[in-house]
């Protein structure tokens, strides 16, 4: 049977759409929806509808499902290909717990009747098995979740244990920031008993530097270098005489610790490449979950009744 091109505005089938989009975890599920199609395949229907009535009983017996960390890498992953460039902190942190999730998924999808992991026999019994057979063929990848939860911390910056090199540069930069702010409070405390600052006043940070907030009038009686002045021209930030060569110190260790950053990230990210093309396929369980999901947890708006 052909249709018209308007179809779907005619039945009232493109609202549907937009209502499942909107329940959709991440752009993975809502492109499921863009390319959702209808069928007049019997087996394939069937198929859909054993997918959503398992899952809406996996949502009543299951509190332990893994729907967090949807992200859609395939994007990332696809400029990964091009030799030379490297993920950036966030995009590895992103990853790492989305391709925690598939992992996840897939292993609570394999899990048989009497709650033990599935094996090869030709008896293994799911208690979901239509939603299971989504994720054969599907790689996961464990070796490289570990070996990125061994890089980035719990909030996704890239940690000390990196690597040798980046915690020498860490401690030294901690020990020199430590040292330039005991010798500007001593400056300063100096300074507030002398009344050249006020009392109330703190160290304060310009242009990355420490440096301290003084009242123009007494600004040539602290040696050092002006870096800002308040909009207000009631204040001026100077850097003491005794902490610039500590601050230069500082800026050149910040400047180092970003370059180690990225050789690890440029490191991992090569240990990654080879692994592209089935990590990016393995997105598709994601987003098939995701899209399945959607479908139980929409509701159509209530239409007002024509009734009296």
């Amino acid at each position: 049977m052909i249709y018209p091109n308007n179809f779907e505005q005619k039945i009232g089938f493109n609202e549907v759409r937009t209502l499942l989009k909107s329940k959709c975890l991440s752009t993975l599920g809502t492109g499921l929806v863009d390319d959702m199609a209808m069928s007049d395949d019997a087996n394939t229907i069937q198929t859909w509808l054993k997918q959503t009535r398992e899952f809406r009983l996996l949502q009543t017996e299951a509190d332990d499902f893994p729907l967090q960390y949807f992200f859609d890498l395939r994007p990332t992953l696809s400029r990964l290909r091009i030799e030379g460039t490297h993920l950036d902190e966030q995009e590895l942190f992103d990853l790492f717990r989305s391709l925690d999730t598939i992992h996840l998924v897939t292993r609570f999808l394999n899990r048989t009747t009497d709650g033990e992991d599935a094996t090869d026999g030709e008896n293994t019994r799911f208690p979901y098995p239509t939603l299971q057979r989504l994720t054969v063929d599907v790689t996961t990848f464990p070796d490289i979740v570990r070996r990125i939860g061994q890089i980035v911390d719990k909030f996704g910056k890239i940690k000390d244990s990196a690597s040798p090199e980046l915690a020498r540069i860490r401690r030294e930069l901690a020990q020199t920031e430590g040292s330039v702010s005991r010798i500007l409070n001593n400056i300063l405390r100096n300074a507030q008993q002398e009344g050249l600052v006020e009392k109330d006043v703190t160290p304060a940070i310009r242009e990355g530097r420490l440096v301290i907030p003084v009242l123009p009038g007494m600004k040539r009686k602290i040696g050092g270098i002006v870096h800002d002045e308040s909009a207000s021209g009631r204040t001026v930030y100077i850097e003491p005489t005794e902490v610039v060569e500590a601050n230069n110190k500082i800026r050149e260790l910040e400047a180092d610790e970003k370059k180690e950053i990225v050789r690890i990230l440029k490191e991992v990210s090569a240990d990654i490449r080879p692994h592209i093309t089935p990590m990016m396929a393995s997105y598709q369980l994601l987003a098939h979950i995701d899209f399945i999901r959607a479908k139980p947890n929409w509701r159509a708006p209530l239409k007002p009744s024509n009734r009296n």
